[in-house]
C-alpha cells in the first residue's frame, strides 16, 4: 500500500491537478507545473504567491444562467490565495495552462484597471442596472486586496454613480471598506455576505488555509451589521462528515450578532475540484474518506458532481434532506430569514464620457 502524501502546509491543495480536458500534455517532470512538495530527502522550498497584471478589454461578465440570482459579475482577481480546497472556480486556472491545485492558490491574476472599465461599461447608452455580483468567482477580498485595492475602487465607482452591489467573501478585510459600503447600505446600494464553513479554527486552517478565521469572520458580520450594512451568512459549502455538525451553531453565532439572512449550500466537485478533494480527504481524514464521498455521492445521483441546471443547486436523497431540515428547523428557532435582496436600482446616474457623472 502506497503512503499517503506529504502535508503541503498553508495551502489548501496538496498537489497540481494536470488539466486534461484542452488535450494538454500531462507533465511528468516538470516541479513548477506540480508545484513540488518536497522530494524523499525533505520538504522543498516554501510555495510563494505571484501576481500577474491582467489588461482585459471588459470587466463585467454577463450570463444567463437560470438558477442563479444575478446575472452580471465582476471578479477583480483569478484564482484565489485563500486556498480553500473545495472552491469550484479552481478549474477556471486551466484555461491558462495552469494547475488548478496548487497554481490556483499561488499564481494569481489581477486587474488593476477594472475601475475604469466599469466606467467604460456603465457610460454605454444601453447599459440598464441590475445588481453586480462581487465573489462569485474568487474573493474580492482575499489578501492581495491589501495592496492592489481593486474591489475598493470598483465599490467607489459604485457609490459614485448610484450602481447596486452585492459581495460575497470569506475574509473580515471587507471591513477596510466598511465606509463604502455604509455609504452603500444608507442608499439600499449594497448586501455582503461572509461564509463561514464551521466554528473549529484548525479545521478551517486546513480547508481554506489563508481565509479569515471563523471568529474573525462571524465578528465582522457583526460590524455590517452594526454599521446598517445588510448581511448574510452563508454556510458553504456543508460538507458532510466534516463540517455539518457546525450548521447550528454557526447560525446561532451568527444571530446572535444580529444577522438574520442566512443559506447554505452542499459541497460541489466539478471537474478538476473533485480529485483535489479525493487527495485533501487521503491526506487529512484519511479514516472518514470513504464516508464522506459515500454521502457525496448519494445527493449527487451516485457521481461526484452533477453539473446540470438547477439540480446542481439542489442535492437530493436522505442526507440532503437532513441537512435540509436541521437548517430549516434552526432558522425557524433563531428567526432568521432567506436571502432577500431588496437593492434599489432606481438611483443609477450614469457616467459621461468624460469620467464625470453626468449633471442631468
Amino acid at each position: 500500500m502506497a503512503s499517503p502524501s506529504p502535508k503541503v502546509h498553508g495551502r489548501g491543495a496538496q498537489s497540481g491537478a494536470v488539466p486534461q480536458r484542452f488535450g494538454l500534455a500531462a507533465r511528468q517532470v516538470d516541479g513548477d507545473w506540480l508545484d513540488v512538495r518536497g522530494d524523499i530527502d525533505g520538504p522543498g522550498p516554501k510555495l510563494r504567491t505571484t501576481v500577474i497584471e491582467e489588461k482585459p478589454k471588459t470587466i463585467v461578465s454577463f450570463n444567463q444562467s437560470p438558477d442563479i440570482p444575478f446575472d452580471r459579475s465582476i471578479n477583480a482577481y483569478r484564482g484565489c490565495e485563500h486556498g480553500c480546497v473545495y472552491c469550484f472556480a479552481r478549474p477556471t486556472h486551466a484555461y491558462h495552462d495552469l494547475s488548478p491545485g496548487l497554481d490556483f492558490e499561488t499564481r494569481l491574476f489581477a486587474k488593476p484597471e477594472a475601475a475604469r472599465l466599469l466606467r467604460e461599461t456603465l457610460v454605454k447608452p444601453n447599459y440598464r442596472v441590475a445588481p453586480i455580483a462581487m465573489g462569485t468567482n474568487t474573493d474580492p477580498y482575499q489578501p492581495i486586496e491589501g495592496n492592489y485595492r481593486i474591489t475598493r475602487q470598483i465599490l467607489e465607482v459604485a457609490l459614485e454613480t448610484r450602481h447596486p452591489v452585492t459581495i460575497t467573501t470569506k475574509s473580515a478585510r471587507v471591513l477596510r471598506d466598511l465606509d463604502l459600503l455604509a455609504e452603500l447600505a444608507r442608499l439600499d446600494l449594497v448586501a455582503v455576505g461572509i461564509s463561514v464553513t464551521s466554528l473549529d479554527p484548525r479545521l478551517s486552517g486546513l480547508l481554506e488555509p489563508r481565509a479569515s478565521s471563523p471568529s474573525k469572520r462571524l465578528d465582522a458580520l457583526g460590524a455590517l451589521v452594526a454599521a446598517g450594512v445588510p448581511a448574510h451568512v452563508s454556510i458553504a459549502p456543508v460538507i458532510p462528515s466534516i463540517t455539518d455538525e457546525f450548521i447550528e451553531a454557526i447560525l446561532g453565532e451568527a444571530a446572535a450578532r444580529g444577522v438574520d439572512s442566512a443559506s447554505w449550500i452542499m459541497l460541489r466537485l466539478p471537474l478538476e475540484v473533485a480529485p483535489l478533494f479525493r487527495e485533501w480527504l487521503d491526506v487529512h481524514y484519511p479514516e472518514r474518506a470513504g464516508k464522506v464521498m459515500s454521502i457525496v455521492q448519494s445527493v449527487r445521483d451516485g457521481r461526484d458532481n452533477d453539473p446540470s441546471f438547477f439540480s446542481r443547486m439542489k442535492p437530493q436523497g436522505v442526507w440532503a434532506e437532513i441537512f435540509r431540515t436541521r437548517f430549516r428547523i434552526a432558522t425557524k428557532r433563531l428567526g432568521m430569514n432567506a436571502v432577500t435582496l431588496r437593492l434599489d436600482s432606481s438611483r443609477f446616474v450614469r457616467p459621461s464620457a468624460h469620467g464625470q457623472l453626468s449633471l442631468f
